[in-house]
């Protein structure tokens, strides 16, 4: 998705969506970045309806997804920086990516983290309840039950269950009245189909022994932390950034989940980028 600018401003930006994701569900995050820019969005193999790694025989793993980052924006961008945008997953890839290819970094003048996390032992759970979600993340990641999932267990009356039982997926709701909680749910059952189970699962293994805190990266990261964070520790998301980033700036969002729900219009989205933020993007690179 290409979004052109909507004011003077000439930051080129590349956002890179979170796990569950279409390119429809980040138009409004992609309208409110344009006052600072041309938005680039990119489908992600396995994600947004796109095939999947397993296609051509690659695993879809973090590495997988940092070098087809790199590749696009070798062929994207050229001589041309940029400003890349990660939301969660997102960001964990380009940091990975520009870790493996340090070389890029030139062409970047600011890295910022909606969302984002580091390692592993950034999430709020204990090291025994990782390694437990790991194992049934593999497990639903084996052919024949991803194909079950697939095919019986994402419908409707399954989605919208789960959604109310469990408390993680309800938090992600808080935000949404009962008015709009049935079109949530039609887009949540869109994406569910778009997104390749068995890459969902894959990569959902690898969050619970990822570790990108060894390598250092010669760039400024802007972090924006959540009100309503429920699946990491701000505080060991920042350290573990001092860690790896020439220079950490953090800004505060109000928005109550971990980003926001998936029909989110353009002013609720907005959230995810406060004031201290949008001044940072105003200023051209």
């Amino acid at each position: 998705m290409r979004v052109p600018a909507s004011s003077k401003h000439s930051r080129e930006i590349l956002l890179v969506y979170g796990h569950h994701a279409l390119l429809e569900r980040w138009w409004s995050l992609a309208e409110n970045l344009r006052w600072y820019g041309p938005v680039t969005v990119p489908d992600l193999p396995g994600f947004g309806g796109m095939q999947s790694f397993s296609k051509i025989g690659t695993k879809p793993d973090i590495d997988a997804y940092a070098d087809y980052l790199a590749s696009f924006i070798k062929l994207r961008y050229k001589q041309r920086r940029i400003t890349i945008v990660g939301v969660s997953f997102g960001f964990v890839v380009a940091t990975r990516m520009l870790q493996k290819y340090p070389q890029l970094a030139k062409k970047v003048d600011l890295v910022v983290s909606l969302a984002g996390f580091m390692c592993a032992d950034d999430f709020r759970w204990p090291k025994r309840t990782r390694f437990t979600y790991r194992l049934i993340s593999r497990f639903f990641a084996t052919r024949p039950v991803s194909f079950l999932i697939r095919y019986v267990g994402l419908n409707r009356f399954v989605i919208e269950t789960l959604t109310h039982i469990l408390p993680h997926s309800k938090h992600r709701y808080i935000e949404v009245s009962p008015e709009e909680f049935k079109k949530t749910m039609d887009f949540e059952v869109k994406l569910w189909h778009a997104n390749d189970v068995r890459t969902h699962w894959l990569t959902t293994a690898e969050f619970f022994r990822l570790d990108n805190t060894k390598k250092h990266i010669d760039l400024p990261v802007a972090h924006v932390t959540t009100r309503g964070e429920q699946y990491f520790n701000n505080i060991k998301v920042e350290q573990h950034m001092r860690m790896v980033f020439k220079d950490y700036e953090q800004f505060a969002s109000k928005t109550g989940a971990h980003v926001p729900h998936t029909t989110a219009d353009k002013k609720t989205t907005g959230a995810m980028l406060p004031p201290g933020l949008r001044k940072v993007l105003s200023n051209n690179p």
